[in-house]
């Protein structure tokens, strides 16, 4: 590891690895990555029934065009329109490249890459390599920047971005293992760390995955979208979503009181209705407002259970109430589904089975057996729409920033499934193009960094972080609570604020957890701030339900975005999709005066 470099990426997932595999491809060499880990990650460690990725359609008779795609990206809501065309304008070049490097993307033999309709999607955009689709991206695109001996700083979590009248100079980083702190000198840096994963309890995001927002928080970088998120159905014990088939062979959603008494609470709520709501959470998983007097209504008495101090869970052996004489209570549409799926069987296990063998299988390998056991499950966060505020370069409102990937916040309130995946290609990329296209600026400073002021004693850290997790879950997750909320910003402001008095490490070895817990915090207050802003003028949307608000019937696409500055937030509008020059003449002569 050198104290010098001219950009270093943060992260090593399928954003990170693709930027600085791209700046190697641009010739910026002189370039590291640094991880806290290679093996953690969302990227790497999660998936879900069918993990997808979406693109431009490429197969098939059904049209498609970049602008028509952009225009499904921005009808979202709450997203900036030269964001939107640049993912769309980008979309085939990246997943080519991935099909290059050997991710198996399904494909007939004349070479169409087959495709399916995923949710928020009009065409059948998505395609996917099967529930582990980001971990073989991940894999391909590590085995490219091996190949290149792209240096890799391993075990070294950021603790700050250095900065200097807005531009970025370099980082300090610990050595998880030996406690040692280096600073680096840079000119740029590239933030690929994922999306905020330690601010809730409740959350799918796999253990070893921490995220890193906080420090665009504190180096003053503008957030964007902080309140809007996907909240869904998942394990606990093992953090998995529980879409798709987990839902389609209709399990027996139980709670259980702290007595030990059963409560089948779908049915008392919802009658024989509740088991075409089930069956719908395969198809529409993550919480909607607009479904809330529908298949979201799940979600909302799930939560509801959980709060009022019971644990809920989903059983595979026995069948839930109303299917006693049969299937005929089911809707046309959950009949048809099951039987053209061989799988009208006598049990939710059997049904499971039958249509998706794997999805058990899963469970087993991480100690779950559905055939015996019941899965615990909460309402949870499972990925952050909003993040860190970019410009179609991929850059942050400091010069020298950018931020790819889950990190950066490239989508509002609706995206389609799997265009996650392709935010961390097209965002990897433009930011290396960029960077490539600017001139080395002479020698690169020394970036000077101190150590804060560390107070020892018994370590309060996991209690704090446990205390603010669980209040978050509680109060901000999709049911959100504004007084409580309001209340919790004032505490996570004054621990912000005091930081290094309120916070007392017992030894050395707890500085990780201690810089860990401020990005956490950091990240918070700027989510909190956000949901707040967004509550007053904004209202119910999305996956926000405000408590004791009523739902308008119908809900206009969101045509602002929430900015937040460290705790300070705004309403600001969004732009629109820009209106760019197509003659080819034209481009072709701006091309060669270059």
């Amino acid at each position: 590891m050198k104290n010098r470099y001219n950009t270093i990426v943060i992260g090593s997932g399928c954003a990170g690895y693709h930027a600085a595999e791209r700046l190697y491809m641009l010739g910026v060499r002189d370039i590291a990555i640094i991880t806290e880990g290679r093996s953690m990650g969302t990227s790497r460690n999660t998936g879900s029934d069918k993990q997808t990725y979406y693109k431009l359609s490429l197969c098939g008779a059904e049209g498609d065009s970049v602008r028509e795609m952009a225009e499904t990206l921005y009808s979202g809501g709450g997203v900036d329109g030269d964001i939107a065309l640049t993912e769309a304008a980008y979309s085939t070049r990246c997943f080519m490249h991935l099909v290059e490097l050997g991710v198996p993307f399904p494909t007939n033999e004349y070479g169409e890459y087959a495709g399916y309709k995923t949710d928020h999607d009009p065409r059948s955009r998505a395609t996917s390599c099967g529930p582990l689709t980001s971990k073989y991206m991940t894999e391909a695109l590590e085995r490219s920047v091996n190949e290149k001996n792209i240096e890799i700083i391993d075990s070294h979590r950021v603790i700050k971005l250095i900065t200097e009248d807005g531009i970025i100079r370099g980082l300090a980083a610990i050595n998880t293992k030996s406690l040692e702190i280096s600073v680096i000198s840079c000119q740029n840096i590239i933030l690929c760390t994922g999306g905020p994963a330690g601010i809730y309890e409740n959350t799918v995001y796999p253990e070893s995955q921490n995220g890193g927002t906080g420090l665009a928080i504190d180096a003053g970088a503008d957030m964007v979208n902080l309140e809007e998120w996907q909240y869904g159905i998942a394990s606990t014990k093992f953090r998995w979503n529980l879409s798709g088939s987990y839902q389609q062979v209709l399990p027996r959603y139980i709670s259980v009181d702290k007595d030990g008494i059963e409560h089948e609470f779908l049915y008392d709520a919802l009658g024989e209705r509740s088991l075409d709501m089930i069956f719908l959470k395969g198809y529409q998983w993550p919480f909607d407002t607009r479904k809330a007097d529908a298949s979201s209504q799940v979600d909302l008495l799930v939560a509801r259970e959980i709060k009022s101090g019971r644990r809920v869970f989903l059983d595979y052996k026995t069948n839930p109430r109303g299917l006693e004489n049969g299937f005929d209570s089911l809707s046309s549409e959950a009949y048809d589904y099951l039987a053209r799926s061989g799988a009208l069987l006598e049990s939710p296990i059997s049904r499971l089975e039958a249509l998706n063998k794997k999805a058990i299988e899963l469970y087993a390998s991480h100690g779950i057996d559905l055939y015996s056991e019941r899965l615990e499950i909460a309402v949870c966060a499972q990925h952050s729409n909003g993040g860190v505020r970019v410009d179609s370069n991929w850059q942050t409102s400091i010069r020298g920033l950018y931020a790819a990937g889950e990190v950066a916040g490239t989508f509002g309130v609706y995206r389609p499934g799997g265009s996650a995946l392709n935010s961390t290609q097209v965002g990897g990329l433009r930011a290396a193009e960029h960077i490539s296209s600017l001139r080395c600026e002479g020698d690169i400073p020394e970036a000077r960094y101190s150590l804060p002021c560390i107070r020892y004693g018994e370590s309060n850290i996991q209690q704090i972080r446990k205390d603010l997790r669980r209040k978050m879950s509680c109060y901000a997750d999709f049911e959100r609570d504004i007084p409580e909320m309001e209340k919790l910003l004032g505490e996570v402001s004054e621990l912000c604020e005091n930081f290094t008095e309120r916070v007392f490490i017992s030894s050395k070895a707890d500085l990780p957890d201690f810089f860990l817990l401020q990005d956490t915090a950091l990240t918070q207050r700027a989510v909190l701030s956000a949901m707040l802003c967004s509550a007053r003028e904004v209202g119910s949307h999305g996956s926000a339900y405000i408590k004791g608000e009523k739902i308008p019937a119908k809900q206009n696409i969101r045509t602002t975005k929430t900015i937040t500055t460290r705790e300070r937030s705004e309403i600001l509008p969004v732009k629109p999709i820009p209106d760019v020059e197509l003659w080819f003449e034209a481009l072709l002569s701006r091309q060669n005066n270059k």
